[in-house]
């Protein structure tokens, strides 16, 4: 109830509008369908007027299988589990072959040690926001279907860009003169 849609350049706006109107529509129709299966908790209303506007959702499901491809937008998915659950829930997670962010919330280190020996993601927070890494700082990136695994921003994210090519060329064996070289 507190987030603010609006122009991202003013500072007071928490929720800009997404990308494009193809993202937009892909959006909206993920949370229509998750509306109609009962799934969504609290949804926000989206500004007046035209825009590539999605209000931010809260869904809940019932197993992280149900999610079939990621869904970048104001939307927060949620996965209840008991804590005797809670070793099993790396390897149900890394089972939907994207691996992006991570996020844990939890006072318990062995919790975090856990997850970030097991699960497969670029980018592991802990009790943080899960968006939003600072260039040069924290590097981001992506796993299995996610990405390419390349961090933007680390320090090895020129190489991305690069590809290196050798040419060489045994100028006596065409039968040139390499005094002429020297």
């Amino acid at each position: 109830d507190e987030l603010a849609m609006g122009d991202p350049l003013d500072p007071a706006t928490d929720v800009g509008p997404v990308i494009d109107m193809r993202a937009r529509d892909n959006l909206l129709a993920h949370c229509t369908q998750m509306e109609k299966e009962g799934r969504v908790i609290k949804k926000l209303e989206a500004p007046e007027g035209e825009g590539s506007w999605v209000p931010p959702h809260f869904i809940a499901l019932d197993d992280i299988s149900q999610l079939e491809q990621e869904h970048f937008g104001p939307i927060l998915h949620m996965v209840r589990f008991k804590g005797k659950e809670f070793e099993q829930l790396p390897t149900r997670i890394n089972a939907t072959g994207f691996g992006l962010t991570f996020g844990l919330h939890s006072r318990i280190e062995d919790h975090w040690e856990y997850v970030q020996r097991h699960i497969h993601a670029g980018n592991l927070y802990i009790n943080r926001n899960m968006t939003g890494a600072v260039v040069g700082v924290q590097p981001f990136g992506g796993e299995g279907l996610s990405g390419t695994g390349p961090k933007a921003g680390g320090p090895h994210y020129l190489h991305r860009f690069m590809t290196e090519r050798t040419v060489t060329i045994n100028t006596a064996a065409i039968g040139g003169n390499l005094e002429l070289l020297s």
